[in-house]
């Protein structure tokens, strides 16, 4: 089997063999069959927190901005018009304003406009009459003071202070347009778009349908005449139905590195790439509560980490040890490698970490006669269960006992986000390589997403600093000293960045892969079946 580096080569160059089939001439027609991974807390983008609610999803929507969809790496300098037209800066760099399309229409046949967008903006700041059951991209727009439209088809942004990471979280797969007209709880059942694909249905725990926007504004587009979502939470059991045949694709980024051998044995045509996914594996603590209120024990935490040993055991060596911001080479932020090995417990001595780590259980009242007996939470699903069940090994060896405790996909954010947990082994997915929706949505004292109750003013402030900076080069060491600093504070420790794989049928034209967000990449239009 191709290395990991290997395999991300084929991710970036996708582009370029996509490009040469498209130009060949696409084929219309054909429903695009995909097996999910879980069923989704509810079919609104705005409210839940997973991709799991993105990949289904996003097809039905627009933003006003998006990130080029079929190259690998999203950056500022891929993010292209949607249902901007386009945009400008003023010249303080405290307003952002948007031309709009005009003739779009929403998927209900009422016309698109720049009220829906402040509507949208409205309801994400907490603004707005109807208000989201769960908010937790809230802090994104903490420093938007207002959405103001200027007639139908154009719309600007007050901001109180440079901000100019905003257009990078505008064109996440998070931030999709909502109309005015329907409310929060319709969007939950029955989500009205003006994307490429209309809502069919979403029966829980089964399945999930999209059919083509017969009036999509893009002429041409989608090539699909639709696409169904089968559920299946065992992963053997959906590898197993992917090389059969049943399905076109597999959920993306979901494939780990042993299923992945299993696919290539058994379907040498399969098309499978590896590519990071901006997702860390974390420790979740709820430092406001015994015994994790004490410094000392989480500090014990990070240092009994094996980080290596997981990524042995669960990708065969294929993953990264990083920081907050994804590793390089794929992640534009991450902190240099040799900085990274100064922070505790990233040392190469795990026995080393370990004696440490025990001496600080010792001084907080435990030890061989006296051990912390704890739950881990977790998601109830393989990339999440997998993890904890070896975290809970590795903290025997610092004195404390752990069982696991799995929670369903509906109940698992809600109930981090009330904390109501212990210590809890999370995945933390980065819906954009930036480090403003890194920083201010998991450590942001009043974010609803920072789930450890870590809350340093100090370090916001920090936060605040990187974020107006306009010289890349000064505000990426600016971004490795906060990331530094975060480790050091034991705020979420990192255990790991998943490298996953996506697998397709040969015949299945149009996939990229992004390889520094899995939120990004699922609008679909532009896919197309050569059969």
């Amino acid at each position: 089997m191709r290395s990991v580096q290997a395999l991300a080569i084929v991710a970036l160059s996708a582009l370029a063999v996509t490009g040469v089939a498209q130009a060949a001439g696409e084929k219309q027609g054909g429903i695009f069959r995909i097996y999910h991974r879980d069923s989704p807390g509810s079919a609104s983008i705005h409210e839940e927190a997973t991709y799991s609610t993105n990949v289904p999803f996003m097809p039905v929507f627009n933003n006003l901005v998006i990130y080029k969809q079929d190259v690998p790496q999203n950056s500022i300098e891929s993010i292209v018009p949607d249902l901007a037209e386009s945009w400008a800066w003023s010249s303080d760099k405290k307003s952002l304003s948007f031309k709009l399309r005009q003739g779009v229409k929403w998927h209900d046949g009422k016309p698109f406009t720049a009220n829906d967008v402040k509507c949208t903006f409205d309801m994400l700041m907490g603004k707005s009459q109807q208000k989201f059951r769960k908010n937790p991209r809230k802090s994104w727009y903490e420093e938007v003071v207002d959405v103001v439209p200027k007639g139908d088809f154009e719309v600007a942004f007050n901001l109180k202070r440079p901000q100019p990471a905003l257009l990078a979280l505008l064109a996440s797969g998070y931030t999709p347009i909502y109309p005015c007209h329907v409310s929060p709880a319709e969007m939950r059942t029955h989500p009205i778009g003006t994307g490429p694909f209309k809502f069919v249905e979403f029966k829980a725990n089964e399945s999930i349908k999209l059919t083509r926007n017969p009036d999509y504004w893009k002429k041409g587009l989608p090539h699909l005449d639709g696409i169904e979502f089968t559920i299946i939470p065992n992963r053997s059991t959906a590898i197993l139905a992917f090389v059969a045949g049943k399905f076109d694709m597999t959920f993306p980024t979901e494939v780990s590195i042993p299923l992945l051998k299993d696919v290539k044995t058994q379907d040498a045509k399969a098309v499978c790439v590896v590519a990071p996914n901006n997702v860390s594996t974390n420790i979740i603590v709820n430092s406001s509560s015994p015994p994790f209120d004490n410094l000392d024990i989480r500090r014990a935490l990070a240092l009994a980490l094996d980080r290596k040993a997981f990524i042995s055991i669960l990708f065969e060596g294929q993953a990264d040890i990083g920081g907050t911001m994804l590793p390089a080479p794929a992640g534009l932020w991450a902190m240099p490698k040799e900085m990274l090995e100064t922070i505790p417990g990233y040392g190469p001595d795990v026995n080393a970490n370990r004696e440490q780590a025990r001496k600080l259980m010792q001084k907080a009242g435990y030890g061989p006669d006296k051990h912390l007996t704890v739950k881990v939470s977790t998601r109830n699903i393989p990339v999440y269960r997998d993890p904890a069940v070896i975290l809970i090994d590795q903290l025997k060896s610092i004195y404390i006992d752990a069982d696991l405790d799995v929670v369903e996909t509906a109940n698992w954010f809600p109930k981090i986000a009330r904390k109501d947990y212990a210590l809890g082994l999370n995945l933390t997915g980065n819906a954009v390589d930036d480090p403003d929706q890194s920083f201010y949505e998991n450590y942001s004292c009043k974010s609803e997403r920072n789930y450890t109750n870590y809350c340093n003013p100090e370090i916001e402030k920090m936060f605040d600093v990187q974020s107006q900076e306009t010289d890349v080069e000064k505000r990426k060491k600016l971004v490795w000293e906060i990331d530094k600093k975060l480790q050091e504070d034991v705020a979420r420790p990192i255990i790991y960045h998943s490298r996953t794989g996506t697998c397709w049928q040969p015949y299945v034209k149009g996939v990229t892969v992004m390889v520094n967000s899995s939120y990004n990449g699922y609008r679909y239009e532009d896919v197309w079946l050569d059969k």
